[in-house]
């Protein structure tokens, strides 16, 4: 079986995450906000948000970016169709970017 992926995983990533799980804060809270602020100052970015998924964070791309009905959203044809799926959750035209590799 070819891995799907593979991750990097030491002690202290498993202590951060007992940590969170023996608190008060699962789903929000100290850690969500340090997380955020550590990735918009990775990014050079002002503000970042987490959110729940991957769609979520689609969703939530899409209506930053102003993407409206009506508008054509171009996804390749080569990925996971969450991004397809999403663009038609919203009622936007798609079109399949096809990638020849050569």
């Amino acid at each position: 079986m070819i891995p799907y992926g593979r991750q990097s995983v030491d002690e202290e990533d498993i202590q951060r995450v007992v940590e969170v799980l023996r608190s008060d804060w699962l789903t929000t809270g100290p850690m969500v906000e340090k997380f955020e602020q550590g990735v918009a100052d990775f990014v050079g970015a002002k503000y970042a948000v987490a959110v729940s998924s991957g769609t979520a964070a689609l969703h939530a791309a899409m209506a930053a970016a102003g993407i409206d009905r009506g508008d054509e959203v171009i996804v390749p044809a080569m990925t996971f169709f969450k991004g397809g799926i999403q663009c038609l959750l919203m009622c936007f035209r798609i079109l399949c970017l096809l990638i020849l590799l050569r």
